[in-house]
C-alpha cells in the first residue's frame, strides 16, 4: 500500500512531466428530490441564501489543491461563490436520477454530496478509502472507486438514492495507480486506465475480479466508450495520442494523434462526436467517431483537463488545470468567450444542465 506521500510524489510526478470580499452563492430552484431537510452549504463570508425564480443551476469546478468547489453562475459567467470540501477534491459525479452530485476528495477519504441545483450540502460520507475517481453503473448496482494511491479499485452497493448507505462490496487490486473508468453499457464490465503501467484493464463486475489487462501506452489516463458500445478510447498522456480499443475482443486496433498529452474526454452529446483534451498541447480536439477522424482543434491555454457541455450543444467549460481558470467556449465558432478564475489546480466540472455523456 502507498503511503500519503508516495502517492503525492505519483501524482507531482505525473503532473511534472507535463508542466515540464467572498460572495455568498444564491440557491437555485430546487428538485422535488432534493432533501428539504439539508443544512445549507457555506461559503467564505456566509451562508447559502436563497432566491427564486433564477432559472439556472450553478456549474461545480472542483479545485483540488485548495479543497473547495467554485461556483460559476452560468448567467453572469463569474465565480458566485466557494464551498469547502475534503482534501484533493479531483472527480465527481451525478447520481443516476440526477438529484445528488457526488464529489469525491481522495486525501481525506470522503465523499461529499450536493444538490446539484442548489449547491446545498446533503451529506458527508466519510471512510470511503481514496476516491479519486468515481462512477455510477448503468443499471445503479455499483457504485465504483478508482483508488489510485492505494492501487485498487473498489466497488460498492449503492443505487444513488437519497439516504442509503454505501456498502463495501469488493476492493480488487488494480496495480499501478488505476486513474479513470468507464461503465460499459451492460454493466457488466468496468474498464479501468492503469496510469504508471500504461494499460486498460477490466473488471467482470457479476464476479468482481479482473478480467484481463492489455497495454496502451504511458501514462494512460481518461476512458470512455462510444455510444454503440463497440470501442473504448483511453487518452495516452506520454505518447500524444488516443488509443482505441475493441474491449470485446481486447484488442488496440487504433492509434490516433489528437494532440500533445491526450488525457480526457467529454461526449458531443450527439452521440457521435466526442472531445479529447490534449493538456501539454494546450488543445481541446473533436474526433469523429463514424471516420475517426480529427474535425477540429480549439486552443486552451493552462493544461486543459475535464470538460462540460451545455443541454443546447453550444457552450463548453473547460478546466485548466495549471492556470487557475475556467474556459468557456463557444462551439460554433470555437472560440473562448469567457476566462473565469478558480482555485488551484481546477480538475473536476459539472453542470446539471448538461449534455448527455456521449
Amino acid at each position: 500500500m502507498k503511503t500519503s506521500g508516495e502517492a503525492s510524489r505519483t501524482r507531482r510526478r505525473s503532473l511534472g512531466w507535463l508542466l515540464g470580499s467572498a460572495l455568498a452563492f444564491p440557491d437555485f430552484p430546487r428538485g422535488a428530490a432534493a432533501s428539504a431537510q439539508a443544512q445549507p452549504g457555506t461559503v467564505s463570508g456566509g451562508t447559502l441564501q436563497t432566491i427564486e425564480g433564477r432559472g439556472s443551476s450553478p456549474v461545480f469546478v472542483l479545485n483540488s489543491r485548495d479543497a473547495t468547489v467554485s461556483l460559476i453562475d452560468p448567467r453572469s459567467m463569474l465565480v458566485a461563490g466557494e464551498l469547502p470540501v475534503g482534501k484533493e477534491p479531483h472527480h465527481l459525479y451525478p447520481t443516476p436520477d440526477g438529484s445528488q452530485l457526488i464529489v469525491g476528495s481522495a486525501m481525506s477519504n470522503e465523499l461529499h454530496v450536493f444538490d446539484p441545483l442548489s449547491a446545498r450540502l446533503l451529506q458527508r460520507v466519510r471512510r470511503i478509502d481514496d476516491p479519486y475517481q468515481i462512477g455510477y453503473a448503468p443499471n445503479r448496482r455499483w457504485f465504483a472507486v478508482a483508488a489510485l494511491r492505494l492501487d485498487r479499485v473498489d466497488l460498492y452497493g449503492h443505487s444513488g438514492l437519497a439516504g442509503e448507505p454505501f456498502q463495501l462490496l469488493r476492493r480488487i487490486a488494480l496495480p499501478r495507480a488505476p486513474s479513470h473508468l468507464w461503465f460499459t453499457a451492460d454493466s457488466k464490465t468496468l474498464l479501468v486506465t492503469l496510469q504508471d503501467s500504461g494499460e486498460l484493464a477490466a473488471i467482470d463486475t457479476e464476479r468482481m475480479e479482473t478480467q484481463w489487462k492489455i497495454a496502451v501506452g504511458a501514462l494512460a489516463a481518461g476512458v470512455i466508450v462510444t455510444a454503440d458500445d463497440r470501442l473504448a478510447l483511453v487518452g495516452v498522456m506520454g505518447e500524444d495520442h488516443v488509443a482505441v480499443v475493441d474491449w470485446r475482443q481486447r484488442q488496440l486496433v487504433q492509434r490516433l494523434t489528437t494532440g500533445k498529452g491526450a488525457h480526457n474526454f467529454r461526449g458531443a452529446g450527439d452521440r457521435r462526436h466526442i472531445y479529447v483534451s490534449n493538456r501539454v498541447e494546450n488543445t481541446v480536439a473533436c474526433v469523429d467517431t463514424a471516420t475517426w477522424k480529427v474535425t477540429g482543434s480549439i486552443g486552451i491555454p493552462g493544461g486543459p483537463d475535464c470538460m462540460e457541455i451545455s443541454s443546447d450543444l453550444r457552450t463548453m467549460w473547460v478546466t485548466s488545470r495549471f492556470a487557475r481558470a475556467v474556459h468557456v467556449v463557444d462551439l460554433p465558432s470555437a472560440k473562448i468567450l469567457h476566462r473565469i478564475p478558480v482555485g488551484r489546480s481546477p480538475h473536476g466540472i459539472f453542470t446539471a444542465q448538461r449534455a448527455p455523456l456521449l
